[in-house]
């Protein structure tokens, strides 16, 4: 019986494993509870994952607004 990693578990969960390992992993999971609860962490995790938000803080966003503002002024006083 093949060995299956976190990674394989991973591109199973997102599908990106071929035909042939889906169904080696699809078996493995049914026959090998470790293995299994490896695979329900990912699948948590994931869960997880998708309700992450993520925006940047206020003061980056004017930091970069200013530095712009400034190049613009500067771009102008140049010609």
């Amino acid at each position: 019986m093949y060995s299956f990693t976190p990674e394989d578990l991973i591109q199973y969960v997102y599908n990106e494993t071929s035909t042939q390992k889906s169904a080696a992993i699809k078996v493995a999971l049914e026959a090998d509870w470790t293995l299994r609860e490896q695979y329900e962490e990912i699948l948590s995790a994931q869960k997880s994952l998708e309700k992450v938000t993520l925006s940047p803080r206020k003061n980056v966003i004017d930091n970069i607004l200013a530095y712009a503002e400034k190049s613009i002024i500067h771009a102008d006083t140049e010609f």
